[in-house]
């Protein structure tokens, strides 16, 4: 899979799950504050993310997907 065919699914994805527009999902924005997550969605975030890509975002590595950009790099390396 393509990084930005990824990227598109994630997006959609993302909006659908937490009901944020697709347009808040850029790249620089900060996940938490734009999905409005706290520590238990943030948790339906990682099943998501392991459910629809297969990769285990794994606890410790969690403080380090502060941006968007952060996530996508994270999941993409491990596809």
């Amino acid at each position: 899979m393509e990084k930005e065919e990824m990227i598109k699914k994630m997006v959609s994805i993302l909006a659908d799950e937490f009901e944020v527009e697709q347009e808040a999902i850029q790249p620089e924005a900060n996940i938490k504050e734009t999905m409005h997550l706290d520590s238990l969605s943030l948790v339906d975030m990682v099943g998501l993310v392991n459910e629809e890509f297969g990769v285990e975002i794994k606890t410790p590595d969690l403080p380090s997907l502060k941006t968007f950009a952060d996530l996508y790099d994270y999941v993409y390396t491990r596809l």
